[in-house]
């Protein structure tokens, strides 16, 4: 008989196919099936789409795949890229319409895929709404709010400042170390079975943990997924609702999602705000046209133009040396990357090449979903966006 800690999941589809580690689902080569296969692994919550009629895409389909592109003294073409990037899924809007939409890998249309951190760009716009609504002061201290975190290192600490990810707050993000933060995170949120009986037990009681600080509040940026966490509870501390609840009710389905999303949610049933959104290819879509939209989608104004102005051109946090080769000129901030200080392109970016690449000059925006056998890739990040530039400039 299996323990818990060996438990092991197969693809239904595939009588014979090789097990699943529990311990290893979301690394290679699992997460080829399990970031498609998210609900048969971990529980989930619910965000329904609403009642409504699904926002319409209209087509206006080209031949990108012979589009070519140049790295480092490299020529690819667009096909090329796709079939060696473990690309998942592909999709190109351009003036409003779809004018590319792939799926690989076994991938279609209705299928969920893992957005890994693009989830925090999720709940960032969610959090602008309710911010130009007046429900919430970026300004205020975090504990205006969680006031349980006068104890820890957030103490002093904006909301803003866990928007932008400068709190300076310890939390080590190395996610192939077993002692990390992130592994502890790994274990709090329900995705990985414990590994020390007196680490936390769900995400709040991992926040709560968190005693030390490593830099003054707002003096840098450094990347952090449980900012994204802290930010998610007060949202629900504010609002009264549930995350999952609260992304429906906000954003999904004001903006005519065609399906129903999932959030990964940890033992006490809270929602994995910093990694555990799933959703389909053209709905991540349809965010991305609500942020080229200014907001607005299907006549409809879901996140005020206000905010997203202020996401793009407000003040941003360099990205420091472990940046540099992958955006050199880049920042962050309200939770999306911003690609370079002029352009003011912006990004929702996630492990193993989840990407929503959003450029509101060129009016176009794309979205690739992936697999990647690394966490991260300097390489194939750059590839991408070459990739994605090349696409842009072809069309404009």
């Amino acid at each position: 008989m299996t323990s818990s800690s060996t438990l092991t999941f197969r693809d239904p589809n595939k009588p014979g196919a090789p097990l699943v580690p529990r311990a290893e689902w979301d690394r290679a080569p699992w997460n080829r099936w399990t970031f498609q296969n998210v609900r048969s692994i971990v529980p989930t919550a619910q965000v329904w789409r609403g009642q409504g009629g699904p926002t319409e895409m209209l087509s206006a389909h080209q031949d990108i795949d012979r589009v070519e592109f140049e790295l480092d003294g490299t020529r690819r073409t667009v096909a090329n890229f796709m079939q060696a990037q473990y690309t998942d899924a592909f999709l190109v809007l351009h003036r409003g319409k779809v004018v590319a939409e792939r799926y690989l890998s076994g991938m279609t249309a209705r299928t969920p895929h893992l957005s890994q951190s693009v989830a925090k760009s999720i709940v960032g716009t969610v959090a602008g709404i309710l911010i130009e609504r007046g429900e919430i002061d970026p300004a205020a201290p975090l504990t205006q709010y969680l006031p349980e975190l006068e104890t820890t290192a957030y103490r002093g600490a904006t909301v803003q400042h866990v928007l932008d990810m400068t709190s300076g707050v310890v939390f080590d993000e190395t996610y192939t170390a077993h002692d990390s933060h992130m592994a502890q995170l790994d274990v709090a949120s329900g995705w990985k079975d414990g590994h020390q009986p007196d680490w936390p037990k769900n995400v709040w009681e991992l926040i709560l943990t968190l005693k030390e600080a490593e830099c003054p509040h707002g003096a840098s940026f450094r990347y952090r997924s449980i900012e994204t966490d802290a930010l998610a509870f007060v949202l629900q501390r504010v609002s009264g609702l549930m995350l999952s609840e609260l992304v429906s009710r906000e954003l999904w389905s004001r903006m005519g999602a065609e399906e129903d999303a999932y959030f990964t949610v940890d033992p006490a049933g809270y929602a994995l705000g910093d990694g555990g959104f799933n959703a389909t290819l053209r709905d991540y879509g349809r965010f991305a046209l609500l942020h080229l939209g200014q907001g607005n989608i299907g006549g409809r104004q879901v996140v005020p133009s206000r905010w997203i102005e202020e996401t793009r051109h407000g003040k941003s946090y360099p990205l420091g040396d472990n940046y540099c080769q992958t955006l050199p000129r880049g920042s962050y901030h309200n939770q999306f990357w911003i690609e370079d200080q002029k352009r003011r392109a912006y990004m929702a970016r996630g492990v193993f090449g989840q990407l929503i690449y959003i450029d509101p000059e060129g009016d176009f925006a794309a979205v690739i979903l992936s697999s990647w056998p690394q966490f991260l890739s300097t390489d194939r990040t750059r590839t991408a966006l070459s990739a994605i530039h090349a696409i842009r400039d072809a069309l404009n």
